[in-house]
């Protein structure tokens, strides 16, 4: 594919039927809410554009382990850009609330690794995390990140109950994990 070119993984990172998987999941969640309300067309544009950015990103990183940085930072300064533009947000509380997601994974990374001995969150994942925060604003990090980490457990209790196995050094993406919790957090916003 020329979008898996572009990006500089392998052709067979993004499988048509994961990509189609994915964008049925995601359609399914976002319908309730665009049936419901009438959304200006400037949301339901971006919308589109973070479910897809959010779609491709998943099914990168189930393949390669890696969020490429070529998705995940346009990601984040477009998220600070509608933020501004759009009024959602002010330029500065989007920037603000990237840093944020960024920092906080990057140290949760760091502490990961300082006590375990051996990384087990990429910078993939804080850049994503980033744009979460520029994307959601600050105050629903902690409810995409509540999501993330229940569907990743429950992802991981099916494994474990299908006979996979998992051991505490299985390496698992958590790239598709964040980008649901991004999107139920855009849709439905954050837990309260």
């Amino acid at each position: 594919m020329k979008i898996a070119m572009w990006l500089s993984i392998p052709p067979d990172a993004l499988p048509l039927r994961q990509v189609a998987a994915l964008a049925a999941a995601y359609a399914a969640l976002a319908l309730p809410v665009f049936l419901e309300r009438a959304m200006p067309q400037t949301v339901v544009l971006a919308s589109l554009l973070l479910a897809v950015t959010l779609i491709v990103l998943s099914v990168v990183d189930l393949n390669t382990y890696r969020l490429p940085d070529m998705l995940t930072l346009p990601l984040m300064l477009t998220g600070i850009v509608l933020a501004w533009l759009l009024g959602w947000d002010s330029g500065l509380w989007s920037i603000a609330s990237a840093a944020l997601g960024f920092g906080s994974a990057y140290a949760v990374a760091r502490l990961y690794e300082t006590v375990r001995g051996r990384s087990g969150l990429g910078m993939g994942d804080a850049k994503l995390f980033a744009a979460a925060g520029a994307w959601v604003g600050a105050g629903s990090l902690a409810s995409v990140l509540l999501y993330a980490c229940a569907a990743a457990l429950l992802a991981s209790l099916v494994a474990h109950v299908r006979k996979s196995n998992l051991s505490l050094a299985t390496a698992i993406p958590f790239g598709p994990f964040l980008a649901a919790g991004i999107w139920l957090v855009w849709l439905y916003g954050p837990l309260t």
